[in-house]
């Protein structure tokens, strides 16, 4: 059945882990990381149209061609040759410049909707194929729930379910430029190099006190985000089993065992910070909620 319109839900995602491991002969680092979806989430909404129109209401991203849904929409009818439009509304709730992967979760939602919308019927591997021309965290936004993921974000590797727990996100007054975070490390390197090999037997074994054992971030002391040790000593003092930064920052988020501490920790924190999120492990990436059918002319 065709359809008028669909609704997306799109997760954020935390690096449980982020290791830099080494340099790709095309320049890039090589990385190696535990990615995890949460239930922090952009809503997209696509409808039929004749033309592309992309819509943020309330959020201070540029619409323009460097868009990650603008590229996400010109590359699906560039591979499906579609000649049709789209009209796209995204209710951004995932913070900028935050390590979270918002851009990637939006373009994942663009082509799971279009995918849906259009009737297109492109795989999860034709999806995530498109999704890495757009951008490195666009595969994972797609597949979402637990992975392992490595070189560029090309290598990613399904887990088991993250073990139940709370996370507490905490978004910083100014954000990070994640070239900029790079072009640190590069010049200082990190004293942290976690077990992302470790944090994934835990996952397997569901062993959360194991997952906060590994967890780690090599970008952390190089990221130029200031707040960080603040944020994280008022995490852990609030009861966080471990706490750390999410990809280049600037996000630090809490993992907490028991959901009222973990709320009582958001509480304490949006004392300080206007950002503070609840969240728990998402099992999935971007998918649709919602679509409705095409009505037919008479």
């Amino acid at each position: 059945m065709q359809k008028q319109s669909v609704t997306v839900i799109a997760p954020a995602k935390l690096n449980l882990s982020l290791d830099v491991v080494g340099l790709l002969p095309n320049g890039y680092h090589d990385l190696d990381m535990v990615m995890q979806a949460i239930t922090l989430r952009e809503q997209l909404t696509l409808r039929r149209s004749e033309t592309l129109n992309v819509r943020m209401p309330g959020s201070f991203v540029p619409v323009n061609d460097k868009n990650t849904a603008v590229k996400a929409a010109m590359a699906f009818f560039h591979y499906t040759g579609l000649l049709a439009g789209v009209d796209i509304t995204i209710r951004k709730t995932i913070p900028v410049r935050a390590g979270m992967a918002g851009g990637s979760a939006d373009a994942a939602g663009v082509l799971v909707g279009m995918n849906e919308l259009y009737g297109a019927r492109l795989s999860m591997s034709e999806l995530c194929a498109l999704g890495a021309t757009i951008g490195a965290d666009v595969p994972f936004a797609l597949m979402g729930g637990t992975c392992r993921v490595q070189g560029v974000g090309d290598f990613i590797k399904a887990l088991p379910p993250c073990p139940p727990c709370w996370f507490v996100v905490v978004m910083p007054s100014v954000g990070v430029s994640t070239p900029e975070a790079f072009q640190r490390y590069d010049t200082m390197g990190s004293p942290v190099h976690p077990d992302c090999q470790a944090q994934e037997d835990a996952i397997r074994a569901g062993d959360l006190a194991g997952l906060c054992r590994a967890a780690g971030n090599a970008l952390e002391h190089c990221s130029g985000a200031e707040e960080t040790p603040a944020i994280r000593k008022l995490l852990d003092e609030a009861g966080a089993c471990t706490s750390l930064m999410t990809g280049s920052g600037a996000a630090v988020f809490g993992i907490f065992d028991d959901e009222a501490k973990a709320r009582a920790a958001r509480t304490a924190l949006q004392k300080q910070y206007k950002k503070v999120y609840l969240a728990k492990p998402d099992l999935g990436g971007a998918r649709v909620v919602y679509s409705r059918p095409l009505k037919a002319k008479n």
